[in-house]
């Protein structure tokens, strides 16, 4: 039969926890096991040493002087995360160890001995320190950053708060869950309610309330949490933020009186503007038409004789006429495309060319004009609009044209594909007076113009209205051009609008 004591001490040896055992005043180790060797680090070397022969390093860290304690009083000692300066391979370094010293009895009760356990863990409390600076680091974070924590515990219903968390909800001493929906504005208690009953679906719950303080004063807050589950799926926690968003909300309340107001205003200019282009269009037209009939009638006089100067004057009367009814119509078309909504219908580009060329057949005869057209595929559009655009790019391409050459324009499209949608991209060259890059962007410019109206017609609001066709078509209008060598105008149109108006 194997021998007891044998066998006990097979068990302390491979037992993986320090243990040795010490007698006698100066703590004679008679028995330490491997892991007790391999803690102290000073070789297998050490049975029947005393205790400060093996560690001297420990004489002024009260460790033998614990121990020596309990060899004579027979009362136990035990530490708890207590640091030891231990000397390994000639290296003195900071370990952390739960230990105990225990007295031994014998028969007659009388202590023979101590039996000195221990635990390294030094990880252990290196890791609790990392918690800890982490824990505080945070705190401070929160705390300069005016927001608050909290944590509540579901069973208790205990709250923990931290930060700015008290003074955000005017709340002093120990927070109750009564306390804090008693602070709330009564008509943002309910957004608390759907907001909690949406995290016992989601886990995260977030709203934005009202705090009233006991003077009845106003502050937004804005509070965020989640909800935390033990290993079965059952809530336990709410851990969570809150922020003092008091400021932001001001500042949203104003920027938003603001663009009211603002919008208010625009509105009424707005309006103004619609009243005044009614004006121009109703009250201004009308005598401009009686000037140019008057002026006919009285040049067709039979029995006055005017002589060369009178018919110039006349002449001029007449085209100063037609040019503020030309005037007159484009600021009415330029101030209220805007205000009128086109329904969208499918427009076929071949037959809007082809009625353009019957609008300007005078003009076209006149100058000798070459139109070179390729067959365009329909698109959808505003009937009117489309007109119009095309009518006022023609129209540009034969008025600035050379003087000592015909005009030549050439009208043809291609299709381009522009994030998954499907554009016509159509071309207007002309071999006219061109113009000057730096004055690419300005054409498009209402009132806009490069020329004196002595040299060529216009209100300067032709190619301005293009450009805001164009874009209520969600298209694009560029133009290249070089000085005295013609310009082409491309014009980029979805095939298809998303919507039955525009």
């Amino acid at each position: 039969m194997y021998d007891n004591v044998m066998l006990l001490k097979d068990i302390v040896d491979n037992t993986p926890l320090p243990i040795a055992v010490y007698t006698g005043n100066e703590l004679k180790v008679e028995l330490a096991n491997s892991a007790m060797i391999r803690t102290w680090g000073k070789g297998d070397n050490v049975i029947g040493k005393n205790y400060l022969e093996i560690l001297p390093e420990i004489q002024n860290q009260q460790i033998f002087d614990q121990a020596l304690a309990v060899f004579k009083t027979g009362v136990p000692f035990h530490a708890k995360d207590k640091k030891v300066d231990l000397v390994i391979n000639g290296v003195l370094k900071s370990h952390y160890f739960n230990y105990s010293f225990i007295p031994l009895f014998d028969a007659q009760k009388n202590i023979y001995g101590v039996m000195n356990t221990g635990a390294d863990v030094t990880d252990l409390h290196q890791a609790r320190e990392q918690v800890q600076n982490s824990d505080h680091w945070l705190r401070m974070a929160v705390g300069s950053s005016g927001m608050g924590t909290y944590q509540i515990d579901l069973a208790s219903k205990k709250i923990t708060t931290c930060g700015n968390f008290n003074t955000i909800w005017s709340i002093e001493g120990e927070v109750t869950n009564e306390q804090l929906i008693a602070r709330l504005h009564p008509e943002d208690q309910k957004l608390r309610e759907e907001a909690h009953q949406k995290a016992q679906l989601t886990g995260k719950m977030s709203y934005e309330a009202r705090i009233v303080n006991d003077d009845g004063y106003l502050r937004w807050a804005k509070i965020d949490g989640k909800i935390i589950k033990d290993e079965n799926g059952n809530p336990t926690t709410i851990i969570g933020i809150v922020q003092d968003i008091h400021e932001q909300k001001e500042f949203e309340q104003e920027l938003k009186r603001q663009v009211a107001q603002n919008t208010e205003e625009l509105q009424r200019s707005n309006d103004d503007l619609l009243h005044f282009a009614g004006v121009v269009s109703h009250d201004l037209k009308e005598p401009v038409r009686k000037i140019k009939t008057f002026n006919s009638l009285l040049r067709n006089e039979s029995e006055t004789i005017f002589n060369e100067n009178s018919k110039k004057y006349l002449n001029k009367v007449d085209q100063s006429a037609e040019r503020m009814q030309t005037i007159i119509e484009g600021i009415l078309a330029y101030s209220t495309l805007d205000k009128k909504t086109q329904t969208v219908k499918t427009i076929n580009l071949d037959e809007v060319i082809e009625n353009i060329k019957t609008d300007l057949e005078l003009i076209i005869k006149e100058k000798g004009a070459i139109l070179v057209i390729s067959e365009l595929p329909k698109i959808e559009g505003a009937p009117i609009l489309i007109q119009q655009l095309f009518y006022n790019l023609i129209s540009n391409a034969l008025k600035f044209s050379k003087a000592d050459q015909p005009p030549r324009v050439i009208i043809s499209s291609i299709m381009i594909n522009r994030n998954g949608q499907d554009f016509l991209e159509i071309s207007i060259k002309d071999n006219g007076i061109g113009l000057d890059s730096t004055n690419y962007e300005k054409i498009f410019t209402a009132f806009e113009r490069l020329h004196s109206k002595d040299q060529y017609e216009g209100n300067g609001l032709g190619l301005a209205l293009c450009k805001k066709i164009v874009k209520r078509h969600n298209g694009d209008i560029r133009v290249i051009a070089e000085l005295d060598n013609g310009a082409e105008f491309i014009v980029a149109l979805p095939l298809q609008q998303f919507k039955d108006t525009i």
